[in-house]
């Protein structure tokens, strides 16, 4: 006898409930005759999106945290090695797209390496071509060979996926067939359990094919059981036994209700959910019953589990909002106005204190968690290169100061035992000076560099200190013999015989020449006061001719008076002779203006010119004095 197909409307409780239950949100709780088992990663249940979507998320939260620090080639070869040594097919996505960040990571960490010695050589950034290692060259080869393996053995079980198909649409329509044979009930029975273990056995098939053929299994097996007029001790053995498996599934589901982990609570709940649904119908009186019974559990769990999920996406979208906040803050410092060692060290403090801030949030939604942590990670790349070339730029003008000081100590000590006390005085002050213009050096090597130099300044200044102590005493006794001199010269008068003068005049002259160098401080002095009284002497006495020099020129105009000219060529030849003198006058005093009295030197040079200009002044008046007379005899 054929039985009529039944409709939603006509099925019992349980499979009406059922099929109310496939159509709430993917979070609420699916029917008995549906699937909530996570598929393969080739094949997605649209009716399961949304749960797949939490389930991944939770899946990616220990992937993140993986990412967020790079492993080493050799580590990440060995987690590599381990994943080749499985099925691919137990090789997650997740986990293969996370080796290949991994290795992004140790790419860039090792192209910005290679572009930071690129530059410490000096060589032009634009010059620069990324090339990857071997190393990396092979892990690579090895991602692509595993992701290429996954891909055929997800074909191998897409194959496999519709042959089950195939044989369990097979198992269906052989149960439908023994549960149309009605007169043969007892003979058919031991087929029909043979068939839901077979049925059971079976691998999976295709996704968008599991609920749906989940739904045709299960409406067999209960056609075989409600519809045909089986031996009742056989449905009732059958009915009890399915009841007491399932109890045993209620009563766990009811300890994952308070279960502390909410994401094993939940994992476990789909787990048994498959294990239901393996399960065949119980009497139709408990049916309704124990369905709802599981189905509140089972809803409790799944509302902690969105609760849980809810209050993650909260707490993501809070480490974002942080994130962000950190990223913008380090994108805006500016390390241009960085020109110190110390300013260089507090920014790299501030670096520092964001990146602990960074560690204590969270992660970030799985869309931009990576982003982020890329984000921050330039960001902290731009500084950290800038503070390198800084750094770089800083040691070479260091070393070009130290090899620069270095040479002065050389140059100075090359002098520290010369005995040209002035040369060598004014060569190291010229050094000294020098040294004052030259920046700083290392501070390892600032100390010794300029013990070296002040070393080799005071070993030569100690040294003239020592050889002046005993020139000083012969200066001093050279001033006394000096002034003694001086002295003598108040023996000569105007009465003294003119010839006496001159001898004494000569001998004390030759004595003054022979006396040596007196303190310089009382060189100029003595001299002018030498200079003063000979020259006094000599005007008293006449000893220089002036007068009779004048007697004789007046004795020469009176002679040629008369004959104009005589007296007009002898006032032609004054007047030439009086502009050289004025025109070496004019060039003393303007070489005057340029000198310096600053220098030992200099002061000496400036009094010679002095008395040479002295000397000119006076021959120009006298030429003046004669070019007056001839005109007044015109």
């Amino acid at each position: 006898m054929e039985m009529p197909e039944k409709s939603s409307a006509n099925l019992p409780a349980e499979d009406q409930t059922l099929e109310t239950a496939r159509n709430t949100e993917a979070v609420n709780l699916v029917s008995e005759s549906e699937t909530i088992e996570t598929v393969g990663d080739d094949a997605v249940d649209p009716e399961k999106a949304a749960e797949d979507e939490m389930t991944e998320a939770l899946d990616q939260e220990e992937n993140d945290e993986k990412v967020s620090e790079p492993l080493s080639y050799e580590t990440l070869g060995a987690v590599l090695a381990e994943l080749e040594a499985k099925d691919p097919a137990d090789v997650p996505s997740d986990e293969i797209r996370r080796l290949r960040q991994q290795l992004n990571l140790l790419h860039k960490a090792y192209i910005d390496s290679q572009r930071a010695l690129w530059v410490e050589h000096g060589n032009d950034l634009a010059t620069f071509n990324e090339t990857e290692t071997q190393e990396e060259a092979e892990l690579k080869n090895r991602l692509n060979a595993m992701r290429e393996r996954k891909a055929a053995r997800a074909a191998e079980q897409e194959v496999e996926r519709q042959a089950n198909l195939e044989r369990k649409n097979a198992i269906i329509a052989e149960i439908i067939a023994l549960a149309e044979d009605t007169d043969n009930v007892n003979r058919t029975f031991p087929r029909y359990r043979e068939l839901q273990d077979e049925f059971n056995q079976v691998g999976d098939v295709p996704a968008v094919d599991e609920t749906a053929v989940w739904k045709r299994f299960q409406d067999a097996r209960e056609r075989y059981s409600d519809n045909l007029k089986i031996n009742k001790e056989l449905r009732d053995y059958d009915f009890k036994k399915n009841l007491d498996s399932k109890q045993l599934l209620l009563d766990e589901a009811r300890k994952l209700v308070v279960e502390e982990d909410v994401i094993v609570a939940y994992r476990r709940l789909q787990e048994l959910h498959n294990k239901w649904r393996r399960i065949g119908p119980v009497a139709k009186e408990l049916r309704e019953e124990i369905w709802d019974a599981f189905k509140n559990a089972s809803t409790e769990i799944n509302k902690r589990y969105q609760t849980y999920f809810e209050a993650r996406k909260a707490r993501e979208a809070e480490n974002e909002a942080g994130k962000t906040a950190i990223c913008e803050r380090v994108e805006a410092l500016d390390f241009s106005t960085l020109n110190s060692f110390a300013a260089w060290d507090e920014m790299t403090k501030t670096i520092m204190e964001a990146q602990t801030e960074w560690k204590n949030y969270g992660f970030a939604s799985r869309k931009l968690n990576n982003q982020l942590f890329a984000r921050f990670r330039a960001a902290c790349d731009r500084f950290f290169t800038a503070k390198a070339e800084y750094f770089k730029a800083t040691r070479d003008r260091l070393a070009d100061n130290l090899a620069k000081k270095v040479s002065l100590c050389e140059r100075a000590e090359a002098l520290q035992d010369s005995t040209d006390w002035r040369r060598a005085t004014e060569e190291l002050v010229a050094l000294q000076k020098e040294w004052k213009t030259v920046g700083a050096v290392a501070k390892k090597y600032s100390d010794n560099v300029w013990k070296r130099f002040l070393a080799a300044c005071d070993h030569f200044f100690e040294q003239k200190k020592q050889a002046g102590n005993s020139v000083r005493s012969v200066e001093a006794a050279n001033l006394k013999a000096k002034r003694d001199l001086i002295a003598g010269l108040d023996l000569i008068t105007v009465d003294t015989p003119k010839e006496e003068a001159v001898e004494m005049l000569r001998d004390i002259h030759r004595q003054w020449q022979q006396i040596g160098h007196v303190p310089y401080k009382e060189k100029d002095k003595v001299y002018d006061e030498y200079r003063t009284r000979l020259e006094k002497l000599r005007s008293d006495l006449d000893l220089n001719g002036v007068q009779a020099r004048k007697e004789r020129f007046k004795n020469a105009v009176a002679e040629i008076e008369g004959d104009e000219n005589k007296l007009y060529r002898e006032r032609e030849r004054l007047t030439r002779a009086l502009e050289v003198k004025r025109n070496e006058l004019r060039t003393y005093e303007n070489n005057l203006g340029f000198l310096s009295s600053k220098s030992k030197s200099g002061d000496s040079m400036l009094k010679e010119f002095e008395r040479r200009a002295d000397r000119l002044k006076e021959d120009i008046k006298d030429l003046e004095d004669k070019v007056k007379l001839i005109d007044s005899k015109l």
